[in-house]
């Protein structure tokens, strides 16, 4: 059984979009004999990637959905998943990252370092994965594979060491060095499925020589019996393998491999890689919390024997039920079974337990620690750990990000509406990054996501997979109002209308409160208003604060002072009083010259400190404040508060000013006034929408 779990290799595909991380997928599932046929991204046999299952993902030729798939190589078994490279889609990353025991971190033999890749290496950071690096695309015009070892020194700050070099490169590359065995590699047949092993060409030897050398030294770095070996001149390949794994587990080492997946070349070798250098299940240690002695760490052991722990990481809901991917990391699971999900205290059982291949399934009758699987019909969120009930442990959730752009949406028609509810309620249980709320200011729906492909993406669904016809637009900005000078208020209510009428007056002052919220002082004097109207009076006032008559905005910082009224024996009741209250806040409000104040962020933007200059200027374009600004090495990290009427359309902005390689996160800091010119304008919209009969939208 634990031969078994030491034979199994869990690893996410990671990278900047475009590297060909499906493409490499696509060569691996050929080559280990899942697939008989290779199809290309975008479909354009009319197929498609066997990872990218979704429409849309064929027709844009990108990755939106992480998928699972297992293989088997040379006697290892190996769960992958083929992760997003857009940074909208960044989530798909995390969640994967969240439950990989290691990872392939694919870079272009042209792009290098690019900004997702140093996204996804902060991610492999934060899990803590061990990964080994694959440089792609070694055929094209402009490759270069050392400059993308400087840039993983220099960028990523990873001690990258090259296990193979090509031979030739751009359309001259034909196949790569191992410097392991110090053999030429060519990837012959239809596929490259034949790998002929050939002495090194004369013209590479001294090449070959020098880059040995450099991986023994950072290999012997890790292992005495290699360093002794060396020195005795009688290094074995298993003794340089195993020090190279050591590293790696460690995180100490980076090794790199080169290929073509496109050209079917070195995809083998980097297989290899994955079951020679990155951990099993059993050499990665995995933490828990213990509920039952206030969150104590516990360690998990990868033994199938011991009580179970897995968590939820990933979830699709599907015509059939929802799917819920999960990695269990110790015990194991038996259909039948009844699992506890810890946050919620329910009990389920297991009717069908399956393997993922992308979208088709295979059914198991169990399952053990180490593996990923995935449950059918359960009811559960993300994030969720499961146990048998013999222990009350809870898994530290995934990081997600919080959205930073948000687009309103409007239903066609009634059917559309009812759609639309369905497939947003789907989408937010599958991905904590997508929002939706109604505002309840505005009556708007309102969705929030990682980027503008993000909720483009969200919207082509909904049209697609729900047939909900919807029409976009920018959300309104939760603007407020306040008072800003003392204005006295005197007003009767009177009402007769045959038998008892109402009769109610109320006297005082509004103006601003110093504390920034709603004060009511009570300040009258020999019962001018009986003590039990008095409440009612404030209850009055406070129903005028939801709608400001200067544009239809909640009221901020209003202090209502009452000292003098007038009541009717029979006709004064707490209603009277209440409709004084209004009457009397409409008479005073204008006078008190309210103001429009808008909702300030707090940005921080983070990002290479090359486009400081940039970023800093964006910020002062949208009326930003910058509060302070701070290097950490080639990082910067600058915060300001900037209105978040400015924000819409920032992530974008951003991205194009940085080549994508900066990030922001943006939180609600405070309500500031707005500009003079901007508040006209706001006015004047107002009133024309009151002429048109409506009231605020």
């Amino acid at each position: 059984m634990k031969n078994e779990i030491n034979k199994l290799r869990n690893i996410g595909i990671s990278a900047h979009i475009d590297s060909g991380k499906t493409t490499l997928t696509e060569r691996i599932l050929f080559y280990t004999n899942r697939i008989f046929a290779i199809h290309e991204v975008k479909g354009k046999d009319g197929v498609g990637a066997t990872m990218d299952s979704m429409e849309l993902e064929k027709e844009r030729g990108i990755t939106i959905a992480s998928a699972a798939t297992h293989c088997e190589w040379k006697g290892h078994k190996i769960n992958i998943i083929d992760t997003p490279g857009h940074v909208d889609f960044t989530i798909e990353v995390e969640r994967a990252l969240r439950v990989m025991d290691g990872a392939i971190l694919i870079l272009c033999a042209v792009g290098g370092v690019q900004s997702q890749s140093i996204t996804v290496d902060r991610q492999m950071k934060r899990y803590e994965v061990p990964r080994i690096a694959f440089i792609n695309k070694c055929d094209r015009s402009g490759a270069n594979p050392n400059k993308v070892v400087g840039q993983l020194r220099d960028k990523l700050n990873q001690n990258a060491v090259l296990m193979q070099i090509p031979i030739g490169l751009e359309s001259d590359f034909k196949g790569v060095v191992d410097l392991v065995s110090m053999k030429a590699l060519y990837f012959e047949g239809e596929n490259g499925e034949k790998i002929k092993e050939d002495p090194i060409p004369d013209h590479l030897m001294e090449e070959a020589l020098a880059r040995r050398e450099e991986l023994l030294d950072a290999a012997s770095m890790f292992s005495d019996d290699l360093m002794e070996a060396i020195f005795e001149e009688t290094a074995t390949e298993e003794l340089i393998w195993d020090a190279v794994r050591t590293a790696t587990i460690s995180r100490s080492l980076t090794p790199v491999f080169l290929g073509s997946a496109y050209k079917n070349i070195g995809v083998q070798t980097a297989l290899d890689g994955v079951t020679r250098c990155l951990p099993s299940p059993m050499e990665i240690s995995n933490k828990a919390l213990d509920l039952n002695q206030d969150e104590k760490e516990v360690t998990l052991e990868t033994d199938p024997e011991k009580p179970l722990v897995a968590i939820a990481f990933k979830l699709e809901v599907t015509p059939y039920g929802q799917l819920t991917y999960l990695r269990i990391y110790q015990g194991a699971i038996k259909k039948g079974d009844d699992l506890l999900i810890t946050r919620t205290g329910n009990k389920i059982k297991v009717g069908r337990l399956v393997r993922m291949h992308a979208d088709q399934m295979e059914d198991l009758t169990s399952a053990q620690a180490g593996d990923i699987i995935a449950l059918f019909g359960i009811n559960c969120s993300s994030g969720d750990t499961f146990t048998d009930g013999k222990l009350n442990l809870s898994m530290s959730s995934m990081f997600v990000p919080e959205p930073v752009i948000s687009l309103t949406i409007t239903p066609e028609d009634n059917k559309s509406q009812n759609n639309m509810s369905k497939a947003l309620s789907r989408f937010t249980r599958e991905d904590p990054t997508f929002r939706s709320y109604v505002d309840p200011e505005s009556g708007e729906t309102i969705i929030s996501g990682m980027g503008e492909l993000h909720l483009e993406v969200y919207v082509e669904r909904m049209k697609r997979e729900f047939k909900a016809t919807v029409v976009t637009g920018i959300p309104q900005v939760a603007y407020r109002e306040a008072v800003t000078q003392h204005a006295p208020f005197d007003y009767t209510h009177k009402k007769q209308t045959g038998g008892s009428g109402q009769f109610g007056r109320v006297a005082g002052f509004m103006e601003p409160s110093e504390e920034g919220e709603y004060e009511f002082v009570n300040e009258i004097k020999g019962g001018a208003i009986p003590t039990e109207y008095v409440p009612a009076v404030d209850k009055g006032f406070q129903a005028c604060l939801n709608k400001g008559k200067l544009i239809g905005f909640p009221v901020l910082g209003m202090k209502i002072t009452v000292n003098d009224g007038k009541s009717h024996s029979v006709d004064s009741s707490e209603m009277a009083f209440a409709q004084a209250a209004m009457g009397a806040f409409r008479q005073a409000y204008m006078k008190a010259k309210p103001v429009i104040l808008e909702p300030i962020m707090k940005v921080s933007v983070e990002g290479p400190s090359e486009f400081q200059g940039n970023v800093m200027g964006s910020i002062n374009q949208r009326r930003g404040i910058i509060i302070s600004n701070t290097e950490d090495g080639a990082e910067s990290t600058i915060e300001a508060e900037v209105p978040l009427a400015e924000m819409f359309g920032y992530a974008t902005t951003l991205r194009s000013l940085t080549q994508g390689k900066a990030e922001f996160t943006m939180e609600f800091s405070k309500y500031a006034r707005l500009p003079e010119s901007l508040s006209e304008e706001l006015i004047s919209n107002a009133k024309k929408h009151d002429n048109k009969g409506g009231g605020k939208s």
